[in-house]
C-alpha cells in the first residue's frame, strides 16, 4: 500500500511529458529566436524597468507558441485576440478603478470571461490584462495606446516568428487545420471510408460537449490519437504482417521508352489498372494507370470513343500532332512507394481515404520488390481476422474442454 505522501505526490505530479529530445530541442531554440526578436522590439519601446513585465507575457506566450504548436490555446487567434481584448480591459481596469487590487482582479476576471465567449482562451491573456494595472502611471500617461505599442506589436512579433520557425524551419503545421472530415478524393457528402465505422468524429465532438470542461487538445487531435491507438491494438493482436507478406512478387514493369500502345496491351492482358515504371537498377520513376491513358483521348462526347482510342493508340496520326506516345509522356510521377518491412496498418489510410489503388514496394535500397493493392488489403486483413477469431475459440475451446484436477463439490 502506497503512503499518503506517495500517494498525495501521484495526484499533483502530472504525468510525465512523452516526447523526443529532438523535439525538446528544436522547441527551446524557436523560443529563444522568439523571445530574442520579441524583447528586442519592446527594448526600443519601454523603459527599462517596465521591459520585464512585459517579456513575461510574451514568454508565457512563447512556451505556447513553440513548444505545444498544435494545442487549440497556442493557435493565432487565441495568441493575438486574447492579448488585445486583455489588454484592453486591463487599460480600462487600470483607469476608471482607482484601488489596485480591486482593478487586479476585476481586469483577470473579465478578460476570461471576454475570452471565454471569444473563443480566445488563451493563459497568458491574463498577464496582459494584468500588466497595464502594475505598471500603474505609465499606462495612464500613454492610454490606450498601450494596447496597441508594445502590447500588439509584440504579439505579431512573435506570431511571425512563431509561423517562420514552426513552418519553414521545422515543417511543423501552424497554424493547425481545423478538422474536416470530407471526401475530398471523391468530392461526395459521404464521410472517409475510415470515419463510417466505430468511433466517428461526431462521437468525439459530442464527447466533448458532454464532458463540459475545456481539454487542451483539438478535436483533429483527438481523432488522430483515436486512429493511431487503433491501428497499434489491431497489430498488437495480428502480429507483425508486412508488405512483403502481402504483396505481388511476379511483376509487369514498363520502361519510359515503353511504347504506349504495348503498355495498353499489358494492361489488357494481364488485367491489371496500374503497372509501374522501373529504371535500370529497378527504381521507381513513375506508375502508369487505365486513367493515365485515357487521359490524352478527346472525350468530349461518347461518339466514336472507340475510334478515338485506336487511333491514339496505334499512332495513327504524326507524333507531333498527336501528342504523347510513350509511357514517358503520359505516366504519373513522382510515385509514392511503401517500405517492404512496413506494417499493412500504416497502408490501411493511404488505400482507403488517400486516394491511392496501388503502391509499389521497394527494398531497402529503393529497388522495385512488389505491388500492393485494394485487394490484397483486404484479403490480408480478411484472413487476419479469421486467424485471430480462429485463435480465440481454439482458446475457449481448450478451457472449456480441459478437466479439472480436482473435483469440485457442489
Amino acid at each position: 500500500m502506497l503512503s499518503l505522501p506517495r500517494r498525495l505526490l501521484r495526484h499533483l505530479a502530472p504525468e510525465p511529458v512523452q516526447v523526443s529530445g529532438n523535439e525538446i530541442v528544436r522547441s527551446t531554440f524557436a523560443a529563444f529566436i522568439g523571445m530574442l526578436a520579441v524583447t528586442g522590439f519592446s527594448s526600443f519601446m519601454l523603459p527599462a524597468s517596465a521591459l520585464p513585465v512585459v517579456a513575461a507575457s510574451m514568454g508565457a506566450s512563447a512556451v505556447l507558441t513553440f513548444a505545444l504548436p498544435s494545442s487549440p490555446l497556442s493557435q493565432p487567434w487565441p495568441l493575438v485576440g486574447s492579448h488585445i481584448i486583455s489588454a484592453s480591459i486591463g487599460v480600462a481596469a487600470c483607469l476608471w478603478i482607482s484601488e489596485p487590487v480591486l482593478a487586479a482582479a476585476v481586469a483577470v476576471s473579465l478578460s476570461i470571461l471576454v475570452m471565454f465567449l471569444t473563443h480566445t482562451l488563451h493563459p497568458p491573456g491574463g498577464a496582459a490584462a494584468l500588466l497595464p494595472v502594475v505598471l500603474g502611471d505609465s499606462v495612464r500617461e500613454a492610454g490606450f495606446a498601450f494596447v496597441v505599442a508594445p502590447v500588439a506589436v509584440n504579439v505579431f512579433v512573435l506570431l511571425a516568428v512563431g509561423m517562420a520557425i514552426n513552418i519553414l524551419v521545422f515543417g511543423r503545421r501552424y497554424p493547425a487545420k481545423p478538422y474536416e472530415p470530407e471526401n475530398l478524393i471523391h468530392d461526395s457528402d459521404d464521410p472517409p471510408s475510415l470515419d463510417r465505422i466505430g468511433i466517428t468524429h461526431g462521437d468525439l465532438h459530442q464527447a466533448l460537449v458532454d464532458l463540459d470542461i475545456y481539454l487542451d487538445v483539438s478535436e483533429e487531435d483527438l481523432n488522430r490519437i483515436y486512429r493511431m491507438a487503433g491501428a497499434q491494438a489491431y497489430r498488437r493482436r495480428m502480429g507483425e504482417i508486412t508488405c512483403q507478406d502481402i504483396m505481388s512478387r511476379d511483376l509487369v514493369t514498363l520502361r519510359l521508352d515503353t511504347d504506349v500502345e504495348e503498355a495498353w496491351s499489358l494492361l489488357r492482358h494481364h488485367k491489371l489498372k496500374a503497372l509501374p515504371v522501373i529504371d535500370e537498377a529497378r527504381h521507381v520513376i513513375g506508375i502508369l494507370t487505365l486513367v493515365d491513358v485515357l487521359k490524352p483521348v478527346d472525350l468530349k462526347t461518347y461518339r466514336g470513343f472507340d475510334e478515338k482510342l485506336i487511333t491514339f493508340i496505334r499512332r495513327a496520326l504524326p507524333v507531333s500532332s498527336k501528342g504523347p506516345r510513350s509511357v514517358g509522356d503520359i505516366m504519373v510521377r513522382p510515385v509514392l512507394t511503401v517500405d517492404s518491412d512496413m506494417h499493412i496498418t500504416e497502408v490501411v489510410p493511404l488505400l482507403s481515404d488517400a486516394g491511392y489503388h496501388n503502391l509499389p514496394v521497394v527494398d531497402r535500397d529503393y529497388r522495385l520488390v512488389g505491388m500492393i493493392t485494394q485487394s490484397d488489403l483486404i484479403a490480408a486483413l480478411y484472413n487476419g481476422s479469421l486467424q485471430t477469431q480462429g485463435e480465440t475459440d481454439a482458446a475457449l475451446q481448450k478451457v472449456f474442454t480441459t478437466p479439472l484436477r480436482s473435483p469440485v463439490n457442489i
